[in-house]
């Protein structure tokens, strides 16, 4: 049953979906979970300042597509006046992408209020299917897999504006269980493997590369780097023994934060992981925002950042971090090119599928 949202996002009865074509040229930008509020118990009150800048000085100005993949405005807790009042700023940005046909916004969890909206200035859609002349990806918010968002989201979002809210309890969702987000990423990882297509989701906070997760990632990097160290000489090989020490840490640390006695199984089972599901993270991070960027030749995986306030191991020297006049930071913590992905999907995605 909760997978029956994913069948629909491919078939042709799917409505409201979009189709961006960058099969030829293009780049876009996806990005999710503002969670934009009102002032008190706004969870994006960190980074706003500084996205309005990235946006407008990097993305638009630079020929880039935005699409917001979901849970933009927190309207669980606030109202649509009071957002668009608080955040003036963001809605003139999006406004410069609209008005030249590069925004795109989908429905997550917490703003799907908006379709009520009728003076609401942009088309909202459940899916995007981004062309890209090699496979194609399709993106959207992820809640869709969980019964309780479907069924009762009203409930959640009465909860949350005249329960939780006024005692100042932020958001609770997916993002703080790891149960619910192996759930989330499960069935989205499913849905692509059956597929044969990329899916690129919001919804859990947690941004994936590849169907890895930091701590995966960071498991497969180790190894990398053990395999490249017996034929490595001089301060090479003492870059490598430092990178390894630091990663040794780093995966203590995420051990711990991630909780892994509880997510022992992974997204994938036993298999080799098949790189088709990605996750744009958020951008509420208390460190930082997360972002995917997609071209029709390359997918990556960015992290953007005010000077001083990045995640320690951004600044360990093998991430490329270009700094921008304003203060602000840019990495790519990972990137691929999409036929090299499409590669490994169509040789390792023929797998037994468990839709538990």
């Amino acid at each position: 049953m909760a997978n029956s949202f994913f069948a629909d996002i491919i078939s042709p009865r799917f409505n409201p979906a979009a189709v961006l074509d960058l099969s030829q040229s293009g780049k876009v930008l996806v990005i999710s979970d503002f969670h934009m509020g009102s002032g008190k118990g706004d969870d994006f009150h960190l980074n706003g300042e500084i996205l309005i800048s990235i946006l407008e000085d990097y993305y638009f100005k630079n020929g880039w597509t935005l699409l917001l993949n979901g849970d933009i405005e927190e309207l669980a807790k606030f109202s649509l006046r009071d957002i668009q009042a608080q955040w003036a700023g963001m809605y003139r940005v999006f406004d410069l992408f609209a008005a030249e046909g590069r925004l795109y916004k989908t429905l997550g969890n917490h703003d799907e209020d908006l379709l009520f909206e009728k003076d609401y200035p942009y088309p909202l859609y459940n899916a995007v299917r981004i062309e890209t002349g090699v496979l194609p990806i399709y993106v959207y918010h992820g809640h869709q897999s969980s019964k309780v968002y479907t069924n009762f989201n009203n409930l959640i979002r009465l909860g949350l504006r005249y329960l939780l809210k006024p005692i100042g309890i932020k958001n609770i969702s997916s993002a703080r269980s790891p149960y619910k987000r192996f759930h989330v990423e499960r069935q989205a990882y499913n849905f692509s493997l059956k597929n044969n297509c990329i899916s690129v989701i919001g919804h859990t906070h947690r941004a994936l590369f590849e169907s890895l997760g930091r701590y995966d990632y960071v498991k497969f990097e180790i190894e990398r780097l053990c395999r490249d160290y017996p034929s490595s000489e001089g301060e090479d090989r003492q870059r490598i023994a430092r990178e390894v020490e630091n990663l040794r840490i780093e995966l203590g640390k995420l051990k711990m934060s991630e909780r892994r006695s509880v997510l022992r199984q992974s997204l994938y089972g036993d298999e080799y992981p098949v790189p088709c599901l990605f996750n744009a993270g958020c951008a509420i991070g208390r460190k930082g925002i997360n972002a995917i960027e997609v071209d029709n030749e390359n997918i990556a995986l960015v992290y953007w950042f005010a000077q001083g306030r990045g995640m320690k191991f951004i600044s360990r020297g093998w991430y490329k971090v270009k700094s921008f006049r304003k203060g602000y930071c840019r990495a790519v913590l990972n990137k691929d090119r999409l036929d090299f992905v499409n590669a490994k999907i169509e040789l390792l995605g023929k797998q037994d599928i468990d839709d538990t």
